[in-house]
């Protein structure tokens, strides 16, 4: 019902940041909470952050709180992550996903209704 598209990664230097941004289309994302989450090579996907339904509230993984922000805008459809202050090890396809039944969210991804196809985040040292 819902078809999410990431977009905005790249290669990019320690220090540096990147706006990733999720589309969706289908049905509003109002109606969900939305979250991004991440996969290196050989790791589990891991939780990131996560923002409820009208984007007053926001949660974030230790590993990238005050770095990283997540935001929305539901009149374009539209959820971001901004990432600042880049590490090699925030080196990770992104992706984000839509939780309808939820708040607050789940950091398992299991959890979540909706995912996109992702987006590739590389930084370099």
């Amino acid at each position: 019902q819902v078809q999410l598209v990431e977009s905005g990664g790249g290669l990019v230097q320690a220090g540096g940041s990147l706006r990733l941004s999720c589309v969706g289309s289908g049905r509003p994302l109002s109606i969900y909470a939305m979250g991004w989450f991440r996969q290196a090579p050989g790791k589990e996907r891991e939780f990131v952050a996560a923002i409820n339904w009208t984007g007053g509230t926001t949660y974030y993984a230790d590993s990238v709180k005050g770095r990283f922000t997540i935001s929305r805008d539901n009149a374009k459809n539209t959820v971001y992550l901004q990432t600042n202050s880049l590490k090699p090890e925030d080196t990770a396809v992104y992706y984000c996903a839509a939780d309808f039944t939820r708040w607050p969210p789940s950091t398992l991804g299991s959890e979540y209704d909706y995912w996109g196809q992702g987006t590739q985040v590389t930084v370099s040292s």
